[in-house]
């Protein structure tokens, strides 16, 4: 959410920061639903101080055998009472009108990040590795001689229609090694603390990190009120969803491998082919929780460790800083991590990692006490995919892959596959 001060202080440049989105003015709107739910307030408080007067003054009339100004007094009373209600209940309403209305408001954008409408206006801050050089032409992953038997398409549609997949043998062993591989890296170098978390949460978890009210087209609901997540970042922040911490608690780094789920609305047409983009996915998401002065470099150095893993796996990759307008609703500033995909010949998204700033704090009401007294403030949380496993397989096999079929794997992961190097044209683990 937004802090309704701020919007009341510099309305013109809540609007401005907006608009670096491609969004309408809403400040007046803001504004008009806060100054009617403030004036009901102070009418209802003055009425209340009118009903109190004059309920001290009934015994008076009374005690004095004035029955005329007794009974004008107790009329007031209960007057003021049904005024008092009316009054409260539209406050109530306004207040909730002003919520819902800021709730369906994103993060302002960072006054460092650049100008534009789409990805093409997002600008790469660096690159790491080449793009290797074929003796032959490269096919996607779903076409490579190695993977095909362990990728069922046919299969996993029979079971639960498109967009999702099912892995065997070879490719579902690597696919495990993968995340095993991610998980000791971001634990045992990163320093990250490992959590396994619920798949499925209430509807106020899914408010806290901002998939509802607006997104929620993008998740599946169960028929008893559920969510499946989207991504860990649901589960990872929410754990501060409520609280009031001490700053020493701060910084919480954690790191969690689940199964999410996401409907892909809007995007029939993208990424059909293949396991790019999945209804049913796996991801290994780190989030940080932090102190304001802190998540700048916090954001930095979460973009490293989803880097780290690219590079031990021998993946070439470029990172790039987001536009206003093609950043997540969440987000204030935003890393995307883009791997080389042969296949493709392009780069494609294998990461994005966010710094939230206040702004998912202040819809969880998560706040910490600075250690030298004072007002508790609100944290900031930041999220980050390290990495999409399927993504990151998709890489691995497309860059691996070689003139007869097979394909060869990072060393990184040989331990992970009990000292196996590759997988031969047959789809057999070697």
């Amino acid at each position: 959410m937004h802090d309704i001060r701020t919007i009341r202080d510099n309305p013109a440049a809540f609007d401005a920061a907006l608009s670096r989105r491609g969004i309408a003015p809403v400040s007046s709107q803001i504004l008009a639903l806060d100054e009617a739910r403030r004036a009901k307030i102070l009418a209802a408080e003055t009425a209340q101080a009118e009903a109190n007067k004059a309920a001290k003054e009934v015994g008076a009339a009374k005690g004095r055998g004035d029955d005329a100004e007794f009974e004008r007094l107790r009329a007031l009373v209960a007057e003021k009472k049904s005024e008092i209600a009316a009054l409260t209940e539209k406050a109530k309403a306004e207040d909730a009108a002003l919520t819902d209305l800021l709730l369906g408001i994103p993060n302002l954008p960072d006054a460092s990040i650049p100008d534009g409408v789409d990805e093409a206006d997002n600008v790469e801050i660096r690159r790491h590795g080449s793009p290797r050089n074929f003796t032959f032409d490269p096919v996607e992953h779903y076409d490579i001689p190695a993977i095909r038997p362990g990728m069922d398409f046919e299969t996993a549609a029979k079971l639960a229609g498109s967009r999702f997949v099912l892995l065997s043998g070879a490719v579902a062993r690597l696919h495990r090694a993968l995340s095993q591989f991610m998980l000791d890296v971001h634990v045992e170098e990163h320093g990250l603390t490992e959590t396994i978390t619920p798949v499925l949460v209430r509807e106020e978890m899914m408010y806290g990190t901002g998939q509802l009210p607006k997104f929620g087209e993008d998740s599946y609901q169960t028929t008893n009120g559920w969510w499946l997540i989207p991504t860990a970042e649901v589960t990872l922040t929410n754990i501060v969803n409520g609280l009031t911490v001490e700053e020493s608690y701060l910084p919480r780094r954690y790191v969690a491998h689940t199964l999410c789920f996401r409907s892909e609305a809007g995007s029939a047409g993208r990424d059909t082919s293949g396991m790019l983009r999945q209804h049913q996915f796996e991801k290994v998401e780190m989030v940080s929780v932090t102190k304001p002065e802190d998540s700048a470099a916090e954001h930095e150095a979460m973009t490293k460790r989803a880097e780290a893993i690219l590079e031990k796996l021998e993946l070439p990759y470029r990172t790039v800083v987001l536009c206003a307008g093609d950043m997540g609703a969440g987000a204030t500033r935003t890393h995307d991590i883009e791997v080389w995909l042969p296949g493709q010949n392009a780069y494609r998204e294998i990461s994005s990692v966010s710094v939230c700033g206040d702004y998912q704090a202040r819809r969880m009401n998560a706040r910490y006490k600075p250690a030298e007294g004072g007002k508790p403030q609100f944290v900031h949380t930041l999220n980050g995919s390290g990495l999409a496993v399927g993504r990151t397989l998709i890489a691995v096999v497309e860059n691996g892959q070689q003139a007869d079929g097979s394909v060869d794997l990072p060393a990184a992961l040989h331990p992970y596959l009990r000292g196996k190097t590759r997988i031969n044209a047959d789809g057999q683990l070697v």
